[in-house]
């Protein structure tokens, strides 16, 4: 009997010290994957930790927030406006100006999962594994075990805690994005989203054409912030337009170049792509975007008036930037992401990726500013140049309203946290970093037919 005790003791110090060895070799993986990567497996393994004793969830709530059936009554469903609305502000401002983010709720009426975060911070659900009682007989120990067991034994050291698991063992641990950056499209509250014309306000409103980038026309460069670099946004975007655009673009190359826009449009229009992060793709990647990108189902380039103004027409080489690529760490003031779901027009979120009900598209609305200085087509920070209206739709003194740009992309993702846009390593995916980049390459003939379709109040 007693030599029986000290086999089984035996054994279960060698399948402890196993364990640990196999939780050493988990934290010394490789480079980063996608389904590794999925925030909805983060989410689920956050959510453990906050369960009952009987496992289970003590909210009641779908782990990934996301109902199967889209609302029967339809209630609160809006069409997305394409041909006017400001971005969806609580305090409704009514055309360019600052976007106040819809709030999200609270904890307790959030479907919200349990952060991925905590976790990693307080600790995984998942125990430390020991040996499990079984029904087979425990083989006996060579002397060579015997000879190695009083070293062998498990210690804190050779054992993977649960929060050397989570941070350092997961290789996406702190990659983002995280269950807490999305939010049911329901849990959105309604928004006005409607425009108030003044009298000598520009109604009308012109679509370019472009495609949805059929062509494949992708890098990771940007020429009117780092110009002459290459991967200088260290993230992939989408291009449309202009089939020439990478880092090393200039005016004369942008206007001999070949185009997808009708009408001879040549204007560059890009984007960062988004990616599912259910699926292994671009591995390794140095700057964490991970996935496979997601081609846009829809892409609307619409040019809307000003509501209190005639627009002048734009310089022809003018470049535009909106959002900041940036703003997780560079704070709010110069984001504008708008993200919503078909269908949900009236609900936008600018700090949280949406999760849609079924048959529902992901939405991203991306404005650009439209009050001009008069005189440069750049600036230093690429922003002092042409700004954004105020909340009333007024250009600020010294400035003149042009046509502003609204791009509106719709995406088919995959159900749950499973997707997230293309960012700086830093950023962490982040939604609220989403953002845009435009330059004016029309001909002037098509810019003068834009600017008269605006102020004729036309939809051209």
């Amino acid at each position: 009997m007693r030599r029986s005790r000290r086999m089984a003791a035996a054994m279960t110090a060698l399948a402890v010290t196993a364990g640990g060895l196999v939780s050493a070799a988990v934290i010394g993986v490789g480079p980063a994957r996608a389904d590794h990567c999925d925030p909805a497996t983060q989410g689920k393994q956050a959510l453990r930790a906050t369960q009952d004793p009987d496992g289970q969830n003590p909210d009641g709530q779908d782990p990934t927030g996301q109902d199967p059936e889209q609302d029967p009554t339809g209630q609160d469903q809006a069409p997305l406006d394409q041909g006017s609305g400001g971005g969806g502000a609580v305090t409704a401002p009514r055309f360019g100006g600052r976007m106040v983010l819809a709030p999200t709720p609270t904890p307790t009426d959030s479907a919200e999962p349990t952060p991925s975060g905590t976790a990693s911070r307080t600790g995984s659900a998942e125990p430390t594994q020991t040996a499990e009682p079984s029904d087979e007989p425990s083989p006996s120990p060579t002397r060579e075990q015997r000879r190695r067991q009083p070293t062998q034994s498990a210690t804190p050291t050779q054992t993977a805690t649960p929060t050397e698991t989570a941070d350092h063992g997961n290789e996406c641990a702190d990659l983002g994005p995280f269950v807490t950056d999305f939010i049911d499209i329901r849990q959105v509250p309604p928004v006005d989203t409607g425009v108030r014309f003044g009298r000598n306000g520009s109604r009308g409103s012109f679509v370019s054409a472009c495609g949805t980038n059929q062509n494949g026309h992708n890098n990771p460069d940007n020429f009117i912030v780092a110009p002459g670099v290459s991967n200088g946004a260290h993230h992939l975007h989408d291009y449309v337009g202009n089939l020439s655009t990478n880092g090393f673009s200039t005016d004369e190359s942008l206007a001999a170049a070949g185009t997808t826009c009708r009408f001879g449009d040549r204007s560059t229009y890009f984007w960062p792509v988004l990616r599912d992060r259910k699926i292994d793709a671009n591995l390794g990647d140095k700057d964490g975007n991970v996935g496979q990108v997601l081609r846009a189902r829809t892409v609307t380039l619409l040019f809307r008036g000003n509501p209190l103004s005639k627009v002048s027409p734009m310089p022809r080489f003018l470049r535009i930037i909106t959002g900041d690529a940036k703003a997780a760490t560079n704070g709010g003031a110069n984001a504008r992401a708008q993200w919503t779901c078909t269908g949900f027009g009236n609900r936008i979120t600018g700090t949280k990726y949406p999760l849609c009900p079924r048959f529902s598209r992901v939405v991203r609305i991306l404005d650009f500013p439209s009050c001009w200085d008069g005189q440069n087509t750049d600036s230093a920070n690429h922003r002092t140049h042409i700004v954004f209206p105020g909340q009333d739709g007024a250009c600020p003194q010294g400035t003149r309203a042009v046509p502003q740009l609204r791009m509106i992309l719709t995406y088919s993702v995959p159900q749950g946290p499973s997707f997230a846009v293309d960012a700086f390593p830093e950023q962490k995916h982040n939604p609220v970093t989403d953002h845009a980049d435009f330059a004016n390459v029309m001909p002037d003939r098509l810019m003068a037919f834009v600017v008269s379709c605006l102020n004729r109040g036309r939809r051209c």
